[in-house]
């Protein structure tokens, strides 16, 4: 169930918050993924449940901040955001890797469907 749906000026005005949490999610997300390639090496027994329990607090404090994550290779720290274009239900789509939230995508077609947000709903470049 939605909560709230974000308009892209609200996603990126919580993308510093979310660059943060994404941040450690991906690295212990890719510390796991790692020690899950090497179950027998020493340490990784005891590391793995304190990583998983780690990983599943970040995930909950993005679902409070109302976006999910997408990403469970930990590779690009892929998250949406519930929104609203033109009356249409979509996600609105970040990738690690961006400056800012300004690409959205329909729910059935995911991050391979991705399209521009128009630009009449982003806000004002600084120039």
């Amino acid at each position: 169930m939605v909560r709230h749906l974000f308009t892209p000026d609200q996603a990126n005005r919580t993308l510093p918050l979310v660059k943060r949490v994404v941040g450690d999610l991906l690295d212990k997300g890719r510390e796991l993924r790692d020690l899950a390639r090497r179950p027998n090496e020493s340490g990784s027994v005891e590391r793995a449940p304190v990583l998983e329990r780690e990983v599943r607090e970040l995930l909950i404090e993005l679902e409070r901040i109302g976006c999910s994550y997408k990403d469970w290779g930990f590779e690009y720290g892929l998250v949406d955001f519930p929104g609203e274009i033109d009356g249409e239900r979509v996600l609105l789509c970040w990738r690690s890797d961006e400056h800012e939230v300004s690409w959205y995508h329909l729910p059935e077609t995911g991050f391979a469907g991705r399209r521009p947000i128009p630009e009449r709903l982003l806000p004002p470049r600084a120039g």
